[in-house]
């Protein structure tokens, strides 16, 4: 079995091992290919499985590489490829569906206690020489906020979102939670389900960790910062598309919020013109939150798990 991967510096910038999937058959690994349509199908080639994280396959490259019966998405969103051309042809793709809840649960803890500490501010002021300087023992730049009493509202209650509401509780944050389903054995004294409108009204910090639909796409908007608490602060690992951010720019500005960090933004790479880099109070991290050592290993062992599983006729993690 020839076994092709398209983009695994993301995976595996060196950390990792491709042992386990070379042991399957020939292995060829690409760090990068372009997103030009010419260039995906000669990198596939003949090749009999494809691994890819972002590399898109639309329904002209699968159409154009008759040997290939298996796609393996590097993430647990396949929104990459085109599902439907690839079950006309009889090709499985398989994703990885748990692999980071705890990564992201732990980076979105980080980003809101940066939103309440502004550890890397204060830092870089030191080092610029401004304790040095100070007539004081100590000094802040910023509102230093404390989490205990507050309120986290938790948009798309998941793994991810569970996870984070677990952390979030050890700090002594109340939790308020929406999603389209519930559990109600996951309630308690700080942790309720409500409706939209009344987590963003009562939250001092929301959290995003729902999957980007139709229905979610913009979910964040003029609308929905107009009914958030004056002074709140927005957070989002999940997907760039949730917000519109020109919305959340000027509710940054305006001052209607007082904060937001987003792992996540609407075309990555950033565009050099995206509105939240001139967004005030606004921390941006570059997609990292799933991108521990641990949880890449995690995936790297689910895509193992995967393409076995094909091998042997009966394949998991399928979504096609």
């Amino acid at each position: 079995m020839k076994i092709v991967v398209l983009d695994g510096y993301t995976l595996n910038p060196g950390d990792l091992s491709w042992e386990a999937v070379e042991a399957m058959g020939e292995l060829i690994v690409h760090e990068r290919t372009a997103f030009n349509q010419e260039i995906i199908i000669k990198t596939i080639g003949d090749a009999d499985a494809v691994l890819t994280n972002k590399t898109p396959l639309s329904k002209a490259v699968i159409e154009s590489v008759p040997n290939l019966k298996y796609i393996g998405v590097l993430a647990t969103g396949y929104n990459v490829i085109d599902v439907a051309a690839a079950k006309q042809a009889d090709i499985v793709v398989s994703n990885v569906p748990i692999y980071g809840t705890q990564a992201v649960g732990q980076f979105t803890m980080a980003l809101l206690l940066e939103l309440c500490h502004h550890v890397g501010d204060h830092n870089a002021a030191v080092k610029n020489g401004d304790w040095t300087k100070s007539k004081d023992f100590c000094f802040w730049n910023s509102p230093l906020i404390e989490l205990s009493g507050k309120t986290l509202g938790i948009i798309g209650f998941g793994r991810i979102g569970q996870a984070t509401a677990k952390m979030a509780q050890a700090f002594g944050l109340r939790i308020l939670a929406y999603n389209r389903s519930q559990d109600l054995r996951l309630e308690s004294e700080t942790l309720k389900y409500v409706e939209l409108d009344e987590l963003l009204e009562k939250s001092d910090f929301v959290s995003l960790h729902c999957p980007l639909t139709t229905e979610t796409e913009g979910l964040i908007n003029s609308d929905s910062i107009s009914k958030m608490k004056d002074g709140a602060f927005l957070i989002n690992t999940s997907r760039g598309g949730l917000i519109v951010e020109e919305d959340l720019k000027k509710g940054l500005n305006s001052g209607k919020l007082a904060g937001a960090a987003v792992d996540v933004v609407s075309k990555e790479p950033i565009d050099a013109d995206n509105p939240l880099l001139n967004a005030r109070n606004c921390i941006i991290t570059p997609h990292i939150a799933w991108a521990s050592k641990e949880a890449r290993a995690r995936l790297m062992q689910t895509t193992v798990d995967n393409l076995k599983a094909f091998v042997k006729g009966k394949p998991i993690n399928k979504v096609n």
